[in-house]
């Protein structure tokens, strides 16, 4: 098993929407053989996007998944959403990989949501593959996108292959390792030629850049090169797949996937140069015990998706992190105790399950059927030996709708319908607002809400309707006030006390709640204290101004009272609720509203009419930057005056503008805005 897993290769398609990794995805399964047919996004006949939602909108929602062999090597893929609505999960792709392939096109080069998306892969440290998609497009710069790998992601791309024409005119490239150049065929095949006498200059200069730069990612390599002033093809082989597993280097190959052009080489670049499960490092634990990526190791699967199939039911999609998995085995799920019987172990192409005989190893990413209590982020692991694989952090969620029943009373359908889709969604959150009763449904952005409520509708025939979006107002502290809490009830038998005082002051923006004890001599005994703080933290949660959760202060405990048999924790909890209520009074309190980091790219003649439209949001425009006329504009917006961006600026720009948008931080909300948000919570409240 040793040697096939040293040539097994899983990888993710990581980039940003639109660059072309779904396609990128078809064109590896069609030369490996798995499909017979290049699909397209625009038909809705591509192989991992096969969600209706996805076809409906031509592009991935949800990661993808398909095994594959090229040759007779085990590869596994997972192919990542780049919309920002969709990706909010990909560290959890991420983590399942040993490598990446990072998708740009050569129209846009690297994009801010291609920057993203590299942050993901820096933070997973995956050794990465670049490719360099769309090559036969109009608009398409090859030295441009290659030249933004090194500006934009301060990386030292190795150019693998310089491309033969461009545009419409790209018809093959030179292999800069060997020196060969090729030329397309139909069905991606590759011939041999000779190299352009117009490009074979250049190419002798960029492949002496190339193994200068192999080169210096290695002490001896460079030794040798500076004594001798060349390599031998067997070192630079060597220092490069060094380089790309210590990701010093990171190898750039070209193509065009819709034309099935680069496809081959491509995959032998993955073979060659991405590393296999056995070169993983070790796993780390939640509590920080390690996990060797080897087959002898005891078994551990990390559950990394959950998919709800509307045939087999829920499909649990894994990454063997270690030992050797059969499908008789019975696994402990670290996180709940419960035990899972794995049954039959199946391989995901797409849509499509395909049975998986005999044992597995590391690196395998394996779909089970039926499992009863393990779902994303959980670990399975043998009973005797535990494991559980320290989850990857997620982004917030950004946004916040409330959802009703198109019939009255059907809030519980609504509630139970949206709950299912949790499971394999880790981005979204169900709650009740305590006060309205509205059921909120908070997401990463308004196309990823709607979608998501509008798979609901299709899978659970549930009649949703989408209303005005939440915005999570904060309200924080602005002075010093001290004051006591007293309270105090008598109504026959033992009757209720508790009385404390507390001093109330700000903190350092993003420090949070802290409470201080500073009780001395036992004025109040120990066992009340803890509800005093309680009551506190109850009592901001629900607001002083409008409702809005209080953050960023510090209520020190330092004096109070007691009565032997009347105190209770309850008796101090409302005491404590009370003093933070007088307390806010005094010290008065300012309503904070979130901040968005925006930024907008569109074609260059629009760029007025953004920042515009972007400061009569009370928007402050930061900067802009333009290039291959694109202009990309950056600004803080507040949330509650963007949160329908979308069709405003498909409106503005005739549908050629995109935006991503981020929490950035809390400001205070400007005093007619705050006047006009307090009003409608006193009014909301009386009703």
């Amino acid at each position: 098993m040793s040697e096939a897993l040293k040539n097994q290769r899983t990888f993710a398609l990581v980039g940003h929407g639109g660059c072309g990794k779904t396609s990128t995805a078809e064109m590896i399964l069609f030369n490996a053989g798995v499909i017979d047919r290049l699909g397209k996004i625009e038909d809705g006949t591509t192989a991992l996007d096969t969600e209706p939602e996805e076809i409906k909108r031509r592009g991935s929602i949800q990661s993808g998944f398909a095994g594959y062999k090229w040759k007779k090597n085990d590869h596994y893929l997972i192919d990542t959403p780049g919309d920002a609505n969709f990706c909010g999960d990909r560290p959890y792709s991420l983590a399942a990989a040993d490598g990446a392939v990072f998708t740009i096109d050569a129209v846009d080069g690297v994009k801010p949501l291609a920057r993203k998306a590299w942050a993901a892969i820096e933070n997973a440290e995956l050794p990465t593959v670049i490719f360099i998609n769309k090559m036969d497009r109009d608009r398409a710069d090859f030295d441009a996108a290659f030249d933004s790998l090194s500006s934009s992601l301060g990386i030292s791309p190795v150019l693998l292959q310089y491309p033969i024409g461009i545009k419409e005119n790209f018809k093959g490239f030179v292999d800069m390792l060997s020196g060969q150049a090729y030329l397309f065929e139909e069905n991606g095949k590759l011939a041999k030629a000779g190299i352009p006498a117009d490009i074979a200059d250049e190419i002798e200069v960029l492949r002496e850049t190339m193994i200068e730069n192999i080169a210096e990612s290695d002490e001896d390599l460079m030794e040798k090169y500076l004594e001798e002033g060349e390599l031998s093809p067997e070192e630079v082989a060597q220092g490069l797949t060094s380089g790309i597993k210590k990701r010093t280097l990171f190898p750039v190959c070209i193509g065009s996937a819709l034309e099935n052009n680069g496809g081959s080489f491509l995959l032998d670049t993955i073979q060659t140069y991405l590393p296999s499960p056995l070169e993983h490092a070790p796993w780390i634990g939640e509590d920080g015990s390690t996990r060797d990526s080897s087959p002898d190791a005891p078994v551990a699967l990390f559950v990394f998706k959950t998919i709800a199939d509307p045939f087999a039911g829920q499909l649990t999609v894994c990454r063997v992190l270690s030992g050797t998995v059969t499908g008789d085995m019975t696994l402990t799920n670290t996180n709940t105790d419960s035990k899972e019987r794995l049954g039959n172990i199946q391989m995901m192409v797409g849509k499509e399950q395909k049975p998986i005989k005999g044992e597995i190893g590391p690196g395998a990413i394996i779909t089970l059927a039926k499992l009863k209590e393990t779902f994303t982020g959980d670990t399975l692991s043998s009973e005797k030996e535990k494991f559980g694989l320290k989850k990857p952090a997620i982004a917030p969620q950004l946004i916040t709708f409330a959802l009703a029943p198109a019939e009255k009373g059907d809030e519980d359908k609504v509630f139970q319908a949206i709950q299912k889709l949790l499971a394999e969604d880790l981005n979204l959150k169900l709650s009740r607002d305590e006060e309205s009763g509205d059921i909120l449904l908070s997401g990463m952005g308004q196309n990823h809400i709607e979608i998501s409520v509008e798979k609901a509708r299709r899978r659970y025939k549930a009649d949703i309707i989408l209303k005005t979006p939440k915005v999570p107002y904060r309200e924080t502290i602005k002075g010093n006030a001290e004051v006591q809490g007293r309270y105090k009830k008598q109504s026959g038998g033992r009757g209720q006390f508790g009385d404390c005082w507390i001093k109330l002051e700000p903190v350092t923006k993003g420090d949070g709640y802290k409470f201080v004890n500073s009780i001395v001599g036992g004025v109040i005994p120990k066992q009340y204290i803890p509800a005093v703080d309680k009551g506190v933290q109850e009592a901001a949660t629900k607001g002083f101004l409008a409702g809005s959760p209080i953050i960023d202060f510090q209520v020190t405990l330092y004096d109070g009272s007691y009565h032997s048999v009347d105190s209770s924790e309850m008796a101090f909890k409302v005491a404590g609720s009370m003093a933070f209520k007088k307390a806010c009074e005094q010290a008065g309190v300012a309503l904070l509203e979130p901040l968005m980091n925006v930024v907008v790219e569109v074609p260059d003649e629009f760029m007025g009419d953004i920042i515009g439209d972007l400061s009569s949001r009370r928007g402050k425009v930061l900067g802009s930057d333009s290039a291959s006329g694109v202009t990309e504009v950056m600004a803080h917006v507040p949330m509650s005056e963007i949160l329908q961006y979308a069709p405003d600026l498909r409106s503005m720009t005739g549908g050629q503008g995109t935006f991503t948008m981020e929490m950035s931080h809390y400001e205070e909300c400007p005093p007619q805005i705050a006047e006009k948000i307090i009003e409608e919570f006193s009014k909301k409240s009386e009703d």
